[in-house]
């Protein structure tokens, strides 16, 4: 068996007893510092009570009053102050009718969107040599930042003759800051079929993602409708260098046997052009495009021996002023 000692298990204790002793006295004075300042607190907060309360606020608001050098103040006064600005100075001086910087009577001054102004954008003037056509879209506009008048022209020129063109007669009327909305009439032309006129309602502007949209619906004589759209994308592959894809297509209501038109989805075309711009007004380009007829319109097209798809390779220039 083994022996244990008792002595250690006595020591501490011994230790631990006197450690108490030492502590206990300690402990007890911080309570009474702490009971003190408690009281002390108290006390104070008591006694400034008391002194506000038998304050007379009005003779305070009284002497605060008088202290005031009101002869620096200009209360009720439509004068402003000797050293205040003068408010025609944020406009150099000008007003529009009146004031002692105005021009004169007959108002002269206008803002950005007053003004009126033009533009002309041959987005399209290219020549095919396998046909020998030259094709034209041109468009051209003049007009407030809101409202304008706005002519499109759209054709082909074959053997040095027009063949057919597609013009529109628009006003022009901005909804949002990137869309506006288009209202007029449309004259077709065709060497080889009638004429038609409609009366045309579309949308023209800028859709998210930097795509341009031509969207418009036509109404015409006889019942007949149709819609076109329109979607053009500029992807600058340098700050000169731009490749643009564009896709439109065609769509009508009644079937138009004189000038080979079928009713449905008539024709949709693809190509992708691109340029050069020497400057951002004066752009040279090379450019393919896929034709395809469907449905009625490409049976006519068969029927008057003429091909329902075509692949035309094309060199133009882009401009616009």
């Amino acid at each position: 068996m083994k022996n244990y000692s008792i002595a250690p298990a006595i020591g501490q204790i011994i230790i631990a007893c006197s450690m108490s002793l030492i502590i206990s006295p300690l402990w007890a004075q911080t309570d009474d510092v702490i009971k003190k300042h408690e009281v002390m607190t108290e006390q104070r907060t008591l006694t400034q009570k008391d002194d506000m309360e038998g304050m007379d606020h009005s003779q305070m608001q009284k002497d605060d009053m008088e202290g005031m050098d009101h002869s620096e103040m200009n209360m009720g006064s439509n004068q402003p102050p000797s050293d205040a600005r003068d408010p025609h100075a944020y406009s150099d001086g000008f007003t529009l009718t009146k004031g002692p910087y105005a021009f004169s009577e007959k108002r002269v001054l206008k803002l950005m969107d007053e003004h009126y102004f033009g533009s002309f954008l041959a987005d399209r003037l290219e020549y095919d040599a396998d046909n020998d056509a030259v094709i034209f879209d041109l468009q051209g506009w003049y007009g407030s930042t809101y409202n304008r008048f706005t002519a499109k022209l759209e054709g082909d020129v074959v053997d040095g003759k027009l063949d057919e063109s597609q013009s529109d007669l628009l006003w022009t009327h901005a909804i949002s800051a990137f869309f506006d909305t288009q209202l007029g009439v449309r004259f077709d032309q065709y060497d080889e079929g009638d004429n038609r006129q409609w009366l045309a309602f579309g949308v023209q502007g800028l859709a998210p993602y930097w795509f341009e949209l031509d969207m418009t619906a036509y109404l015409g004589e006889s019942g007949r409708s149709a819609i076109s759209v329109e979607a053009e994308y500029e992807l600058l592959l340098t700050q000169r260098l731009i490749l643009q894809p564009r896709a439109e297509l065609t769509a009508y209501g009644k079937k138009d046997e004189v000038n080979g038109i079928g009713s449905g989805l008539s024709d949709v075309a693809i190509g992708m052009r691109l340029r050069y711009e020497f400057s951002r007004q004066f752009a040279p380009y090379i450019g393919i495009e896929w034709t395809e007829k469907f449905g009625e319109t490409a049976d006519l097209a068969q029927l008057n021996g003429n091909d329902d798809s075509d692949t035309i390779y094309v060199a133009g220039i882009r401009f616009w002023f």
